[in-house]
């Protein structure tokens, strides 16, 4: 299976598992300035240059041999489940995507005829959101209408896979202490260019692709919403250290425990 969705600079200075929605575009972009002092122009995603990825076949070696070996400082970044959804929401299904087409062409009217989802003009957010939490929830629980989409899925499945192939983490921080955890990554490094986050902007690639937010998050999340969202990301609630008690709380109740994430994702059955 090896390393799918894991970045490395080419440097070797550093190895990401990219978890989406997890602030993935500016870290991209600042490992990639770490090598070439500037950053790419354009989505970081887009780049099939100046940054290994998996997905690049020609990548794929130095990844693995990297990782295999722990050569490099591996990390990723987690992020609330409450916030990720909802920002998968608004994103990728109320927004136009940048190739100006909506998200996985026919999923929006398959929502829409389905789960009767609306997103177009002043539809109710809070409504519409809730009937495409009870089909994410269809997706990752009996991959019906489809399988579940990257965006979507647990967090814990996506970090587990670095594990379960033969990588070990060394820091996963939070994306609510952006600041604090990437700091910590690059101080345990030594970059070719060295990056001064505080003059980094923040590459949120998906602001601007749907309608704004005109709810608190609270708002959207009821008493059967809550349960739903226990269901699918239990573990990243867990795992991860967030409250599940409370929707407005979007920051993390701790410190993430890497021997415990290590131990409970390190097997092919989890």
């Amino acid at each position: 299976m090896g390393f799918p969705g894991t970045w490395m600079t080419e440097s070797e200075s550093m190895v990401y598992r990219v978890v989406p929605k997890c602030a993935c575009s500016t870290i991209g972009q600042i490992m990639y300035y770490s090598d070439h002092s500037e950053f790419f122009d354009g989505d970081i995603h887009d780049a099939t240059g100046g940054l290994h990825k998996w997905a690049i076949e020609a990548s794929q070696p130095k990844i693995q041999k990297n990782v295999t070996s722990h050569a490099s400082y591996a990390f990723t970044c987690v992020r609330n489940p409450y916030t990720r959804i909802l920002s998968s929401f608004f994103d990728k299904i109320c927004g136009i995507q940048r190739n100006g087409r909506r998200y996985r062409g026919n999923l929006v009217p398959l929502l829409i005829q389905k789960y009767g989802i609306e997103v177009e003009g002043d539809f109710d957010q809070i409504a519409s959101f809730r009937r495409f939490l009870l089909f994410a929830r269809d997706t990752i629980r009996w991959k019906k209408p489809m399988d579940p989409d990257i965006h979507w899925s647990a967090m814990a499945g996506h970090v587990s896979t670095f594990i379960v192939n033969g990588g070990t983490y060394d820091r996963i921080f939070h994306t609510e202490t952006f600041n604090e955890g990437m700091g910590d990554v690059l101080g345990a490094i030594k970059t070719p260019v060295k990056v001064n986050l505080k003059k980094v902007p923040r590459f949120n690639e998906s602001e601007g692709h749907g309608p704004k937010r005109a709810h608190p998050v609270e708002d959207f999340f009821d008493d059967l919403s809550m349960h739903l969202v226990y269901e699918i990301y239990k573990r990243d609630f867990e795992l991860f250290k967030y409250d599940f008690e409370n929707p407005a709380n979007k920051m993390p109740t701790g410190e993430i425990d890497l021997k415990e994430v290590h131990a409970k994702l390190g097997s092919r059955a989890s």
